[in-house]
């Protein structure tokens, strides 16, 4: 994880008025120490496999600090749960594709789409600050083959899978 998202995260907090806790430095360092999307309840799991004991309100806390701060993202991917995104910082224009039938997510960038997005808004009289697109598509495997290795894998994690 890069220092330097966990002192601006701790400036924030200062600046709030909060406490700096123990809990919450290692609550960043799991959050940003992958790439991967996760929902509270699943960084609540991920924590509680490491030394790491954070309660569940100050998990559901911190990541509440995270976004007000800007250093996480909450994005919508279906679903019940609100999910977050840990990796936008470093590719602000970043979209996602989710598979309806196994729940696999995957992040794509096209420079198409962010030119796409920039005569759009210039068209309207805006300026395009930040943008992000969800598409919900078909697994071709499960199609094709009428399988699909991840639909298997998902089911065995126990992970959501998204109700047609």
């Amino acid at each position: 994880m890069d220092e330097l998202i966990l002192a601006k995260f701790n400036e924030f907090v200062k600046r709030r008025s909060l406490r700096r806790t123990t809990q919450r430095d290692s609550i960043v360092r799991i959050v940003f120490a992958k790439d991967e999307h996760f929902t509270a309840e699943e960084l609540f799991e991920r924590i509680h496999r490491t030394e790491s004991r954070a309660s569940r309100a100050t998990v559901y806390r911190t990541i509440s600090l995270l976004v007000d701060s800007g250093l996480l993202r909450e994005i919508d991917l279906g679903g019940e749960q609100k999910t977050y995104d840990p990796n936008f910082l470093e590719k602000p224009s970043h979209n996602h594709l989710v598979c309806v039938d196994c729940g696999k997510v995957v992040e794509f960038e096209d420079a198409h789409i962010d030119l796409l997005n920039d005569c759009i808004t210039r068209r309207l009289g805006f300026r395009a600050i930040r943008q992000s697109i969800h598409i919900e598509a078909g697994c071709e495997q499960l199609r094709l083959k009428g399988r699909c290795p991840n639909l298997l894998a998902t089911r065995l994690s126990g992970k959501r899978i998204k109700k047609r």
